[in-house]
């Protein structure tokens, strides 16, 4: 099939230049039946790899069943899915949506109830992170702290202002008394790969106690046991208010979701929120199976074991190519490298040596593989990158790599 010939079909959003066609474990098939070991999942989704057995037979007995009722009565998959979200969380109530954007609106529109019932006058100020990312429809845009992202589609919700991530002090000085709550990735993606250090996280945590401000942590790529836990901010020993989840919560299936404590929760009333397909039948039940193959397989635990070998092939890497690779960080199956070079142009090469990696920014490559990744197959990411970074005359990338 010819790229070009089919691109005429699609709004031109995304630069593509391969069709897959099928995956196994760690591996993606393109239509020429060629083999791609994938550091990326789909964007952090594909936490089971390709082609799970368990997760697949789940879906098809669902369908069996019952693909959609809606949302005027419940349904048994969504009726467990709750409970094993609860109970991941220690959050008391959710609410499903179809994607991780759809989960920020909800805790958006949350946040402002709950201020609003505390005092009608509340002008539901929100105190987002610069470098942040939240998704791409118009609230969470409005909750997105890169300005490339916003601009185009100004203006957005107002009552918006953005502090450094990892700076208390610049959190502490746009607190009003309107603002309703405090928005942020427990470790940034789009933005860079940089976990919350503690004393920012439980500083912010405090914060909120003290004023009656909500904490909204999104989750929706760090979460779901990428960290080695289920959910990155457990690390802390904090808990938020609001939790938006998504990507590896359906291994593949659009499902997404914000869960709340009690007390926050109360804030909605039947007609503050909807949506048609959310906690449908076939959603809610990969949603449970996910859940149930990570207690079975013991997923986190596999993350706690492969993830610092992971860890230490980059920073050999570093070593190696100490003029290309500036920089590798992050926690658990979600890294950073900062090059210096253009991510893009590694990423490039990377795919034509039939290894999947995706970027963080201009310069940044993000390691977000399957968590179902063994040693054997970071060894042969190591060796993929190691000949693309080499070059004879010393550490530095081929020359037809350009510095950023």
């Amino acid at each position: 099939m010819d790229i070009e010939e089919i691109s005429k079909h699609f709004i031109h959003v995304y630069n593509r230049n391969k069709i897959f066609t099928k995956g196994e474990d760690v591996y993606l098939y393109d239509d020429k039946g060629g083999k791609y070991l994938d550091m990326g999942a789909g964007i952090a989704v594909s936490a089971l790899g390709y082609s799970n057995e368990e997760y697949k037979q789940g879906l098809k007995d669902q369908i069996d069943k019952l693909v959609h009722t809606s949302n005027l009565y419940f349904n048994e998959p969504s009726i467990k899915a709750a409970g094993y979200v609860t109970e991941a969380t220690g959050l008391d109530r959710v609410f499903f949506t179809n994607s991780g954007t759809e989960a920020i609106e909800g805790a958006i529109k949350l946040a402002r109830k709950y201020a609003y019932l505390k005092n009608k006058d509340s002008k539901g100020g929100i105190i987002a992170m610069e470098h942040s990312f939240h998704g791409r429809s118009m609230g969470a845009l409005s909750v997105t702290g890169t300005k490339h992202y916003r601009e185009p589609f100004e203006p957005l919700i107002g009552g918006v202002s953005f502090a450094e991530f990892n700076n208390l002090e610049s959190v502490k000085a746009l607190v009003t008394e309107d603002t309703c709550a405090i928005i942020m990735e427990t470790l940034q993606g789009e933005g860079g790969i940089y976990p919350a250090t503690e004393e920012f996280i439980t500083g912010v945590r405090k914060l909120c106690d003290e004023n009656g401000i909500l904490l909204v942590l999104d989750e929706i790529q760090c979460g779901m046991g990428r960290t080695g836990k289920m959910f990155a901010y457990q690390h802390y020993g904090i808990k938020p208010d609001i939790l938006t989840m998504a990507k590896a919560l359906g291994c593949g299936v659009p499902v997404g979701a914000f869960a709340a404590s009690e007390r926050v929760a109360e804030a909605m009333c039947p007609g503050d929120h909807g949506t048609t397909y959310g906690g449908n039948p076939l959603a809610t039940a990969a949603v449970c199976k996910v859940f149930e193959i990570y207690k079975d397989k013991d997923i986190t635990g596999h993350v706690n074991e492969v993830a610092p070998y992971l860890f230490s092939r980059l920073l050999e890497l570093k070593e190696k190519h100490n003029t290309i690779i500036k920089d590798v960080r992050g926690m658990g199956l979600m890294l950073g490298m900062e090059l210096s070079i253009p991510a893009g142009q590694a990423v490039t090469e990377a795919l034509k040596n039939n290894l999947i990696l995706i970027q963080a920014g201009s310069n940044i490559i993000r390691f977000v593989p399957p968590l179902i990744i063994e040693k054997e197959h970071i060894d042969a990411m190591y060796n993929i990158l190691d000949k693309i970074f080499y070059e004879p005359y010393g550490s530095v990338a081929a020359k037809k790599f350009k510095p950023v």
